[in-house]
């Protein structure tokens, strides 16, 4: 009992030395607890045991639920076109760039570079709406427009790694309708069910939605699917009720990143291991670099098409270069199914890891957007009708 206390207040004070490193230098905390998390790794020997990957893995449903919840209906209806353009060249320029690369330079077979091709074409939405929630944009429209074009990409890369690689089989049919289903049914429910036993200590609707999403992540884990998929859609569809329902959103919010967050960041951090690193440090940086100039290619010229300032076009294309836990799902799957190799797995992890943390930096410290609040500007525009 003593070592999983001890276990536990080293992930801990890991993730209070990433807040404390964080607030200090004005960079966002999962970056720093992704960097924290490889050097805990090499140098302490840090290893997720099963209840670690547990709560890692809960992190990530949680932070990709609140995410879909942050996808604004209204802003997503104004700017359709430009989420839809981003959002689906953002995954099809370096799944094909980053294939082509991996087949015909490399020599990969076909499925060893689609593997690579998926697992790069990604964004990170746990990056990427951590980041926003830090920075406050998640609460601006650019913010909100980021967000709906990574899920747009992100559905793209877990349709192509199903369609190209998934078991067709009653399961998978099965999944399919309790999410549509969830998404159907749970915005009905919601308001009621909170309307009628909400705002008690024991927090009943925070459990009802917490049922609900392990339920769909069992049926995911029995397709071999991903529990993040159908969190993503049913936050999608209660969007319109968590802009109502601010108190919860921000207790769910509190929960996932005090708690669980820190263990799914620290995790990533101590899957890199330096040795491989520096053996295969030059196609672990073309990886990186195919996957940034593709998305470079595809994505700024289009927030020109859409009239973004160019600070806000260049913060957008490095936040879409963004990769995390979606590629390290595609990476891993591969790896289990014998697609790839150990050697080529770390590879591609590391070069997801490694988008996770450049583009993003890059970003934060160079093309940081100014910007109003949307409920501030809303607020103003009120004020003026009125008078």
């Amino acid at each position: 009992m003593e070592s999983v206390w001890l276990i536990s207040a080293l992930w801990i004070g890991l993730a209070l030395v990433s807040a404390l490193i964080s607030i200090r230098v004005g960079i966002s905390v999962a970056l720093i607890e992704i960097i924290v998390g490889s050097f805990g790794g090499n140098l302490l020997g840090l290893t997720p045991n099963d209840w670690i990957s547990y709560l890692a893995s809960l992190g990530a449903v949680l932070l990709t639920f609140l995410a879909g919840t942050e996808l604004d209906p209204v802003v997503v209806r104004k700017h359709l076109g430009s989420t839809l353009s981003i959002g689906a060249v953002g995954f099809i320029a370096p799944y094909l760039g980053v294939l082509a690369y991996a087949h015909y330079a490399l020599g990969w077979p076909w499925p060893q570079a689609q593997i690579a091709g998926i697992a790069l074409s990604t964004t990170s939405v746990a990056v990427v709406y951590a980041v926003m929630v830090e920075t406050g944009l998640n609460q601006t429209e650019i913010g909100k427009i980021i967000l709906a074009g990574c899920f747009v990409n992100d559905v793209g890369t877990v349709l192509a790694l199903g369609i190209v690689f998934a078991n067709y089989n009653v399961w998978l049919v099965l999944f399919g309708v309790a999410t549509a289903l969830a998404m159907w049914f749970t915005p009905k429910v919601m308001p009621w069910f909170t309307k009628s036993f909400g705002g008690r200590v024991s927090e009943p609707e925070a459990k009802l939605l917490l049922l609900i999403l392990f339920g769909l992540a069992t049926l995911a884990a029995i397709a071999k699917s991903e529990a993040v998929l159908p969190a993503y859609l049913l936050g999608m569809t209660l969007a319109t009720f968590f802009i109502k329902e601010r108190a919860l959103a921000q207790r769910l919010r509190a929960i996932t990143f005090t708690l669980l967050t820190p263990f799914y960041f620290l995790k990533a951090g101590s899957l890199v291991k330096f040795d491989t690193i520096m053996a295969a440090i030059g196609l672990i940086t073309i990886f990186l670099a195919v996957k940034m100039a593709t998305k470079f290619v595809g994505i700024l010229p289009l927030t020109r098409v859409f009239n973004f300032g160019c600070r806000e076009g260049m913060y957008t294309t490095l936040m879409m270069c963004t990769g995390l836990t979606f590629g390290t799902i595609s990476a891993l799957f591969g790896l289990t199914n014998h697609i790839i190799d150990q050697e080529q797995y770390t590879i591609l992890v590391t070069a997801v890891i490694a988008s996770a943390v450049v583009p993003t930096l890059i970003a934060q410290r160079w093309f940081q957007p100014a910007f109003k609040p949307i409920a501030k500007e809303d607020a103003h525009v009120q004020e003026n009708s009125d008078r």
